[in-house]
């Protein structure tokens, strides 16, 4: 697959210039995370978007999310969370990362209490 690391360029870019968004834990959102290298998970579409979990804030500007897919594949670094936006879901423990609040997008609403103390105590164990 080629990945168009220009087009995501001139995203980021305008991303850049855009303000820090207020955001709260255990809340879904749209995220621009963009083209990547590797296997590290890209975003999609036209604004490179991809739906992340937010599971810890590090001030106003940056927080630590992950990646959500609704690939079947089971793998014991992949966490269902139950339906987002009308599809099953599972977090990518293995894509955990910190972002600047400004690549988030759009909220999509809330993790369960329940879901998100499982999704937090499975990423403990990751260190």
């Amino acid at each position: 697959m080629e990945k168009d690391f220009d087009k995501w360029n001139t995203t980021k870019k305008q991303t850049h210039a855009e303000q820090p968004r207020l955001y709260t834990v255990r809340e879904i959102w749209w995220c621009r995370l963009g083209v990547n290298i590797g296997s590290e998970q890209d975003g999609s579409g036209k604004f490179f978007l991809r739906p992340v979990v937010i599971v810890r804030g590090f001030g106003a500007d940056t927080c630590l999310v992950i990646p959500l897919t609704t690939s079947r594949r089971t793998h014991p670094l992949r966490v269902p969370v139950g339906i987002i936006q009308e599809e099953q879901a599972s977090a990518l423990l293995s894509q955990i990362r910190v972002v600047d609040t400004r690549r988030l997008v759009e909220k999509i609403g809330f993790l369960e209490r329940e879901v998100f103390g499982r999704l937090r105590k499975a990423a403990r164990t990751l260190f």
